[in-house]
């Protein structure tokens, strides 16, 4: 069950860079602030769930790891951001060591 929970803090990890990218982006300031803090919440409250049965080292590396590709990858093919070579096969290590830290543990 750790690992589900370390899954959902990832994808909040994500939420809380794009609502600030949306809070920016849009007339919808205050709206999008509030989806930011909740997500921040979210994402600690399961990393803290995961954190129950998996070594605090594996979950936050986990649950940032799929936070920063998320976000990536969101900002690739949402706001145009450079999809250069050197960025995707950086995003792919990461994927590799959160794939090695669930092998290993």
């Amino acid at each position: 069950m750790g690992w589900i929970y370390l899954l959902l803090g990832g994808v909040f990890e994500i939420g809380w860079p794009l609502g600030m990218k949306l809070a920016q982006a849009t007339g919808h300031r205050f709206l999008f602030l509030s989806v930011s803090v909740i997500s921040m919440a979210l994402s600690g409250y399961f990393l803290y769930m995961g954190q129950k049965t998996i070594p605090i080292g594996t979950a936050y590396v986990v649950c940032t790891g799929i936070g920063a590709v998320g976000t990536l990858l969101i900002g690739i093919f949402f706001f145009h951001d450079s999809a250069g070579l050197l960025r995707i096969l950086s995003a792919l290590l990461i994927i590799t060591g959160i794939i090695g830290l669930k092998l290993a543990s």
